[in-house]
């Protein structure tokens, strides 16, 4: 039955990928003019052919079309087949870690903010308000519903204080650094998070984004000068924070500060 039920949450985890995939893509306007992000049908970023039922099964029609449009043979991004396999690998890690149907719920639809945000953000250097916004305010109502005062003080003064650091940061670069959207992301992630695991997220963020870029520079891609986008690095340290937070702390705490 276990079995059972995790495979079946995995499939709806490729469904809702293929979703996202969708409303990253309806979020550029420059590419879309369908009329919003769940209106109209999908189509071939190429040759604009509507898509059949055949074309959108997750993955699979991603590895039947060998990566190329039925219509054009253009080749299909390697970001869909991506994204709904990491939904689904994400949706299936929070049903392991919490049996709470509610507290389920929420970290759902947290987890597809912040999968969008992180494709986003990595294609085109932004974090969207259309994402960023609902993302803060659904946070603030599940924490109004079901936190105590003093877990809700808790929440908020994470939530205040990771944003407080990225706003002087920006304001120290003069947006050189960061951007304002980095702040609206790291005033969500401490709404999400709390204290200490807002601390852990920071810290993997930047740990995370240093080897990345030291990575880059390494092999020509980047420079110094360059702009890389920091939003993927904070979306990967949630996760990582959101999951393995006390086991990544144990480990802390063994190799450095217990003797």
């Amino acid at each position: 039955m276990d079995t059972f039920l995790n495979f079946t949450i995995f499939i709806f985890g490729l469904i809702i990928g293929s979703f996202l995939n969708c409303v990253i893509y309806r979020l550029t306007p420059r590419q879309y003019n369908g009329g919003g992000l769940l209106r109209g049908r999908s189509f071939c970023p190429h040759c604009k052919h509507v898509l059949s039922w055949l074309d959108l099964i997750p993955v699979l029609s991603f590895l039947f079309l060998r990566g190329k449009c039925r219509y054009c043979q253009k080749p299909i991004s390697l970001q869909y087949p991506v994204v709904e396999i990491a939904t689904g690998a994400v949706f299936l890690l929070i049903i392991l870690a919490v049996s709470n149907i509610y507290t389920y719920a929420y970290l759902l639809l947290m987890s597809c903010f912040l999968i969008v945000i992180f494709v986003y953000d990595l294609r085109y250097y932004i974090i969207p308000d259309k994402i960023i916004y609902p993302a803060i305010a659904a946070a603030l109502i599940y924490n109004l519903l079901m936190s105590d005062i003093p877990r809700m003080s808790d929440i908020l003064m994470s939530a205040f204080g990771a944003a407080a650091f990225f706003l002087a940061i920006v304001l120290v670069s003069r947006g050189k650094w960061m951007g304002v959207g980095d702040i609206k992301l790291a005033f969500f992630m401490g709404l999400l998070l709390g204290w200490p695991n807002i601390l852990t997220a920071l810290f993997l963020a930047f740990f995370i984004g240093a080897i990345m870029g030291l990575g880059l520079i390494l092999s020509g891609k980047k420079t110094l000068k360059s702009e890389v986008p920091f939003g993927p690095f904070l979306v990967a340290g949630t996760f990582l924070a959101l999951f393995f937070s006390e086991k990544l702390i144990d480990l802390y705490l063994t190799l450095f500060l217990i003797k």
